[in-house]
């Protein structure tokens, strides 16, 4: 496994060692004692979660303000562009993203710690997209950033207007979050 930092240091691009025969392939996809080893830190996984969206779907941004959820995804049918920001307000990259494609073809995976926001955008006719969790799902807890929020100004690669859910078209801004969160 070779696991990369990227832009914003805590979040690490995953690539596992594939092995392809005649036959197919096989990679372990996670090895707890190897995963700590390569981000450098401790984690408890206590969660698995699936889902399955169809081409355009954007969920996200979303985060939870107690039980924050660290969380290693993958995609084992179709593409996903994936998107962390930062919303760590004393971090000297709060507001920053950063993105990458995830795809069954390349077999990624992305870490994402607590104190990020997540979301990622279907590019293919559809995807299955799977992550563990460091802590429970909490929707009482939970946040979402606007998709298209000026100031984060991500670069989604897509035109037009993705399909969202109810919850994400009511997104706030982050600076509405930060703003709101230490009144």
């Amino acid at each position: 496994m070779k696991a990369t930092a990227l832009a914003i240091p805590e979040i690490f691009l995953i690539e596992p060692k594939v092995f392809n025969d005649k036959r197919g392939f096989f990679f372990e996809s996670f090895n707890h004692r190897l995963f700590e080893a390569a981000i450098g830190r401790t984690v408890n996984f206590v969660q698995d979660n699936h889902s399955k969206s169809v081409q355009h779907v954007l969920r996200g941004l979303h985060f939870q303000t107690q039980q924050p959820q660290g969380k290693l995804i993958r995609v084992i049918q179709g593409e996903v562009f994936d998107v962390a920001v930062d919303i760590r307000p004393d971090s000297p990259t709060c507001g920053q993203w950063v993105g990458t494609y995830l795809s069954a073809e390349n077999k990624h995976q992305l870490w994402v710690p607590e104190g990020f926001a997540h979301g990622f955008l279907v590019l293919s006719e559809s995807a299955e997209f799977l992550y563990k969790t460091t802590d429970y799902y909490a929707p009482q807890f939970e946040v979402t950033i606007a998709w298209n929020d000026p100031d984060l100004n991500i670069d989604w690669p897509f035109t037009g207007d993705p399909i969202l859910s109810a919850k994400d078209q009511a997104a706030m801004s982050l600076k509405s979050y930060l703003t709101n969160q230490f009144k």
